[in-house]
């Protein structure tokens, strides 16, 4: 049985005598229910799990409710603590308040019942999490699936993994594309769309919002302005609009865009995005093109093989607190800016058969920078790339 590594901190932070509520948090399908399921199977205390699916959102008095439950079983146990789990939190309106209110209560009381918080809707927790919670929480990010891990878990290829990507409920699947393409439409990007963004945030075009998604996956890649995107959607909306609806799907861990690097803060933020997926196979599924054909075919390889690269390093920022962005001026760019600390890193992808990059020189000369770095079949092979310790990088 293939066991994610963040179990070893979870694992870790409940066997601790100090009590922090565990904050769970990432996107649909990727594994943290599953996850807290293992740690109990683990553990030899007594747990309490329950699920906010399908209780009406103005329930708050349904997590009362559950920690009374978690109280009274507690007491019946004789165990010197109980675990109280909730799962997908951020559905339940005011959880934060409420959640505050118990463990305080528990906390004068000197009752052990730990908690731990799943869910999916990131933005929705954050916000929760900051308000309300402050120094009474500590977080474990997940995010989708490495390479390594799904080479471990299901034996995937590296090239399986680029063309499909990390999620593991559709490894199994990627033998009959038509059944995976409809699973991850359907299960996970449609699921996501309807239940962490359009039912929680306040979306006046949801029509718009999902065009903007689909619009994103297939520039992957591409360094696009708001007003371009604006004019392809045949919509009336306004870039500010766009902003905001990309954040969203940032925060579900659908799509993001990259930020031009600039040494001035406030001017890299104004900068035009470049489009990122967050799994490599919200870009395959809106291809009608099959993974033999993709194969085949250098330049559109090229294109998928970077955009693994992206999301490997879009993982890597939530993970090991490092920034991603990319650099251009003039026709000179390269794809990926890696900054942790002071350190900066240039990264230019090239895996088709152009291996030329001109933009690295441009980049060399103009950006105060530590290392400068090709991916590609004249550099540091992609392959190995997606296997790498990012954090290496910065000590090499």
């Amino acid at each position: 049985m293939f066991i994610k590594p963040e179990m070893s901190i979870l694992q870790a932070r409940i066997n601790d005598s100090r009590r922090f509520i565990q904050v769970i948090m990432g996107p649909r399908q990727i594994g943290k229910t599953t996850l807290v399921r293992q740690l109990i199977q683990n553990i030899e205390v007594p747990v309490l799990f329950v699920a906010a699916d399908g209780v009406i959102s103005a329930n708050g008095a349904w997590i009362s409710q559950q920690w009374e439950a978690a109280r009274f079983q507690w007491m019946n146990s004789g165990a010197k603590e109980l675990i109280l789990v909730f799962d997908e939190i951020q559905k339940i309106e005011n959880w934060a308040e409420i959640v505050k209110a118990e463990w305080d209560k528990d906390t004068f009381n000197n009752k052990p019942i730990k908690v731990i918080l799943l869910g999916s809707a990131r933005l929705l927790l954050q916000r929760g999490l900051g308000e309300s919670l402050a120094g009474r929480f500590e977080v474990i990010q997940m995010t989708h699936w490495s390479f390594s891990e799904m080479q471990e878990a299901f034996d995937f290829t590296v090239e399986e993994f680029v063309y499909f990507g990390g999620y593991p409920g559709a490894a199994s699947l990627i033998r009959d594309e038509n059944r995976w393409r409809e699973y991850i439409l359907h299960s996970l990007i449609e699921t996501t769309l309807s239940k962490d963004i359009l039912m929680m945030s306040r979306v006046d075009k949801p029509s718009l919002l999902r065009r903007l998604f689909e619009l994103g996956c297939g520039y992957s890649g591409q360094i696009l302005s708001m007003t371009k995107i604006l004019g392809q959607l045949q919509d009336k909306g306004n870039t500010i609009t766009l902003s905001y609806y990309l954040e969203l799907l940032d925060s579900a861990g659908l799509l993001k865009g990259l930020e031009k690097y600039a040494p001035d803060i406030a001017r890299q933020r104004m900068s035009i995005p470049k489009w990122q997926v967050q799994n490599s196979a919200f870009s395959t599924v809106y291809n009608p093109q099959n993974f033999t054909e993709v194969l085949q075919k250098p330049d559109i390889w090229g294109r998928y093989v970077e955009t693994a690269i992206g999301v490997y390093l879009s993982r890597a920022e939530r993970l090991e607190k490092m920034s991603v962005s990319y650099w251009r001026e003039g026709n000179d760019e390269i794809d990926f800016v890696l900054k942790k600390g002071n350190k900066v890193i240039g990264l230019e992808v090239k895996s088709g058969r152009t291996q030329s990059a001109k933009g690295m020189i441009a980049f060399q000369k103009k950006v105060r920078h530590d290392k400068l770095l090709l991916v590609g079949n004249s550099g540091i092979s992609w392959q190995d790339f997606l296997k790498t310790d990012l954090n290496n990088l910065f000590e090499m």
